[in-house]
């Protein structure tokens, strides 16, 4: 599969194809931080319908009330949706004290919260681009208030 973002980020790190993030995450959190915050597509989108996503629970509010035309292509739908999920990782741990990246064995991104809670972002995203539900600002509500 060719994902450029991981790509760039296996160069940077010096991996091959099988790398995965997991031992990244405890060695180089802000490099992970810095490789998940990217989220191409949804940056594109956004920008494309004059939204600028500068990382702070507002932007999340913002995608949130835009028309999901996104919807209208099958085949971009989850990668949008893996996006907005990275997206909202990147917000929540930019802005909620304690919050860090922490990837699963398998390479599976969730934000931890300091009470130890793991919030699976990018289930959360991909569900919002598929039914605009749960919302994206919502979800970093219950995040920021635990």
């Amino acid at each position: 599969m060719n994902i450029p973002f991981l790509d760039n980020w296996r160069k940077r790190v010096g991996g091959a194809g099988g790398t995965t993030l997991a031992p990244a995450a405890g060695s180089d959190p802000e490099g992970v931080a810095e490789l998940l915050s990217e989220c191409e597509l949804l940056r594109a989108q956004a920008g494309q319908s004059g939204l600028r996503l500068d990382d702070t629970p507002e932007s999340l509010e913002a995608l949130d009330q835009l028309p999901p035309r996104w919807r209208d292509d099958p085949e971009e739908l989850p990668w949008l949706g893996n996006d907005a999920g990275l997206y909202l990782g990147t917000v929540i741990v930019f802005t909620v004290p304690g919050a860090v990246w922490h990837i699963w064995p398998g390479g599976h991104p969730v934000v931890r919260l300091v009470s130890g809670r793991e919030i699976r972002v990018v289930e959360a995203g991909v569900a919002w681009a598929m039914t605009g539900a749960p919302q994206l600002s919502q979800v970093y509500a219950e995040a920021a208030e635990a």
